[in-house]
Formats: structure tokens, sequence, C-alpha cells
């Protein structure tokens, strides 16, 4: 049995896209290939566990710089492992390019190198630069790049040049964590209960800039009160946007929630908001996640992203110009004002979901990706 070694900055349970790619990829795999992981561990000290059996490096961090960690002993740890694992391929989860900088150094001749290219760096313009030499070996030594979306494949300055090398597996959603019960049944007749007669639109997501809540709220705010606009989550954003919000009694911040709480507020929603604003918000499994409830989005246009991918314009729901307020407040009440659109926009979502970006569809793609190596 051939070996595959997965190298990601983080790894369950950590939770991130990232992370659930590079678990993805490793349930996908087992019993077709051996496989170890390894990764980042969330503080400064080294570990070693096993997740659904398979063994995982956590390399300790001593410091974290531009969302990148930095480790002492990822180095070392790399080297050992590659070392003794012998792998015969690598997946290397991008952007990760303090790692990348090991890896390069002691990838052996004979290893098949795939990166799964998730984002260019975009936000972090200095480190953009530095990282420009790096990214160019990187190419290079790949025998695959895989990217989410094909419009990312031809947004991406790195993948745009090489698409020979580029094989599209998109991203999926877990299923199974979303099935409803009599529980989250209950919550969403709660919902709908406290909400009667309203238009009741969810935002999922990390309180970042590139998330684009802030436009969310400005759109709200050109709202009537059958409106009722409720955002879960938190992060370093959260402060600026309930500032941003104000007394604005349509606003509501639900804080981090439980899977119940969560799938309630899918289920009882009206109109999936999904403002992202830049090419960070690379695929949109949150997007996925809403659509596979039936229910329509409304989206901004992002170049070179894969959210309006993920979502069609006129389709599965309604796509604006990137930061138009105005425009985002209008999509909002189009689908208001015409429940039958909402519905027949919501089943083409679900069935596009269903027919593209599920687990089975995940498995498939990329095991046809790697078997190819």
């Amino acid at each position: 049995m051939k070996r595959v070694l997965h190298v990601s900055k983080y790894y369950y349970p950590f939770r991130g896209g990232t992370e659930q790619i590079a678990q993805n990829c490793v349930n996908s795999f087992v019993g077709k290939y051996e496989q170890k992981v390894i990764c980042f561990n969330d503080n400064d000290e080294d570990k070693t566990d096993a997740v659904d059996g398979i063994e995982v490096i956590r390399c300790g961090v001593f410091k974290t710089v531009a969302s990148q960690g930095l480790s002492r002993s990822i180095g070392k740890k790399l080297k050992e492992t590659i070392d003794a694992f012998v792998p015969d391929i690598i997946i290397f989860h991008y952007p990760n390019p303090f790692v990348a900088r090991y890896l390069l150094k002691y990838i052996p001749k004979f290893c098949k190198f795939a990166i799964y290219w998730h984002l260019d760096i975009v936000k972090q313009k200095f480190l953009k630069q530095f990282f420009i030499r790096q990214n160019r070996r990187l190419v290079e030594r790949a025998d695959v790049l895989i990217a989410t979306s094909p419009p990312y494949v031809e947004g991406s300055p790195w993948l745009r040049n090489v698409k020979e090398k580029c094989r599209v597996v998109p991203n999926c959603i877990n299923v199974e964590r979303l099935q409803e019960s009599p529980e989250v049944e209950r919550k969403a007749a709660e919902i709908r209960a406290i909400n009667k007669n309203k238009i009741i639109c969810l935002a999922v997501g990390r309180h970042t800039e590139y998330k684009g809540f802030k436009y969310l709220i400005q759109a709200a705010h050109l709202l009537d009160d059958r409106f009722q606009i409720y955002i879960t989550g938190k992060g370093e954003e959260t402060e600026n946007l309930k500032a941003e919000a104000g007394n604005d009694k349509k606003i509501h911040f639900l804080g981090l929630v439980d899977d119940v709480v969560l799938k309630g507020y899918l289920t009882a929603m009206d109109i999936f908001c999904f403002p992202s604003i830049t090419k960070n918000e690379a695929f949109g499994l949150a997007l996925a996640e809403g659509m596979y409830y039936g229910k329509p989005a409304v989206t901004f246009t992002i170049p070179g992203s894969g959210v309006n991918y993920v979502s069609l314009d006129g389709k599965t729901g309604l796509e604006v110009e990137n930061r138009n307020v105005e425009k985002y407040a209008d999509a909002l009440k189009k689908l208001a004002s015409d429940k039958d659109m909402r519905i027949r926009m919501g089943a083409v979502g679900k069935k596009r979901v269903e027919e593209n970006f599920l687990n089975t569809q995940f498995k498939g793609n990329i095991l046809k990706v790697i078997n190819e190596l």
C-alpha cells in the first residue's frame, strides 16, 4: 500500500475550512493509502495523537505572525517524518509559507507532490512579495495543483500560468452534521414564532474583514421592519460590527452557537446572506451549507473567487456589485417580495449542492487526482 503524508497548517479538532478539507482528504483515502498527518499544535508543545486511527504529529507554535504559526520543531519533525515514513505522495495544504521552506528542502526527488491551493496570499502585502520566489519553486516542483473552483484557477496569478497542472476538486459539506432532528425542528418553530410575518435573513461566519458583514449591516439599515437579520459567530471585527449596527433592532448578533441552534436558524430562514468581498473567500462552504437548506442566497461579485461558482446568479440566488450596499438591500427586497422566486431558487440551490458539493463527490474527485499520480 502506498503512503501519503498530509502537511496541513492545523488539523482536527481545530476547525476551519482548510482543516476540514485536510480531514476530508484523509477520510477519502482510508483503506486506499497508508497515511500520516503533520501540522501545528495550538500551543508551544509537541505532541502526537491519533484521529480516526491516523497518526497526527502536532508541532508546537511559539508565536503567530499574520496568521502564520512559527514553530521551532516543525523543520526537524518534518525531516524525521519523511525519512522514517518515506511517503510516495505528499499533499501540502497552501498557504503555509513557513512550512513550505522546509518542505522544499526535504521532499525526496522520487516523491510525488500535490499542492492543495486553498487561496492566494492577498491581504499581507509585504509577505506576498517576500514569498514570490518560494511560490515559484512550489509551483515548479508540484506534480499537481488542486484548486476548489474553475474561477479560482483563472483568477490566481500562480495557477492560471500552469493550468496544465491544475485539477479542480470542489469543497464538500458534511451532510451528516447538517441532518435535522426533532430538537432542530422545535428550535426552528420557535424562531419562526418569534419572527411571525417577518423575513428571516441569516449570515454565518467569523467576524473578519473579508466576510463583509459590515456591508450586510449597512444594507440592513436600508430595509423596513419586516426584515430580521441574524448574524452568528464572533471575531476581531465583532465590536466594530456591533457599533455599525447601532440601535437597529432588525439586527441580531447570536455569537457562537451550537449545531442545534445553527440548524434551527438554517431551517427557519427565508434568505441566506453571504456578503464576503474578497478572494480570501476562496469557495464558501457556509454558502453551500445555506443552499443545502433550500433557501436562496444573496452574494457579492468577487472576481477570481469560487463564491459565484457555488451560487449562480439568477438561478440559486442573486449576485450584486461588490460592496454596493444599495444593490444588496434591493436584492433582499426583491426576494422578500416574491415567495415563489425564493422557493424556486432554493430548490435549484439545494439540487446544485447535492449534485456537486457533497462528501461522495469530493471523495471520488480527490481519489481520481491522487490516483493519477
